[in-house]
Parts: structure tokens; C-alpha cells; sequence
């Protein structure tokens, strides 16, 4: 890090204070379709988030002793799923 280069302030780069000021008039909506039952039949719900797994990880508190978890991080990235791979051997 750089102490002697100052910080840009950050902008949005839009003109918020004429976004905030906007009412909305009747003519605003004329261009809108009519909701309809069909379009609300046809309508999806969409939660988002990760699918749920067949096989999902439950959460543990396990105590090991320091130099065991160093060995294991000192393999990398992954070494969690390397860790419970073997451990499932077992």
C-alpha cells in the first residue's frame, strides 16, 4: 500500500439529486401493458441462491492440534475437501 498517494473520492457519475426530485405523472404509466391473469399465471418466482445438494455437509466443531492443520494448509488451496476426502476413507 501507498501512504503518500491520496485517495480519489468515488462518484456515481449520475445527478441523483435530479433522480430524487422526479414525480411520477400519470403519463408515465401509459406505456405500460395491463397486468393480465395470464401474465400473472405464467409469472416465476425466482429465490436465487445455490441449488440444494443430495449430499449436503453438516457443520462440526472438531479441535486439532496446531501443527496438523498447518501441515494440511501448507497443501494449498482446497485442503478442506482434501481433509474430509480423506478422512471419509477411513
Amino acid at each position: 500500500m501507498n501512504v503518500n498517494k491520496t485517495a480519489l473520492p468515488r462518484s456515481l457519475g449520475s445527478d441523483m439529486s435530479r433522480v430524487d426530485a422526479h414525480t411520477l405523472q400519470a403519463q408515465d404509466y401509459k406505456d405500460l401493458p395491463e397486468l393480465t391473469e395470464e401474465m400473472l399465471a405464467r409469472a416465476k418466482v425466482n429465490k436465487g441462491g445455490r441449488p440444494l445438494s443430495a449430499n449436503p455437509r453438516k457443520l462440526i466443531s472438531l479441535r486439532l492440534p496446531a501443527d496438523v492443520i498447518e501441515r494440511w494448509k501448507a497443501t494449498g488451496a482446497g485442503w478442506q475437501t482434501r481433509m474430509a476426502d480423506r478422512l471419509s476413507q477411513v
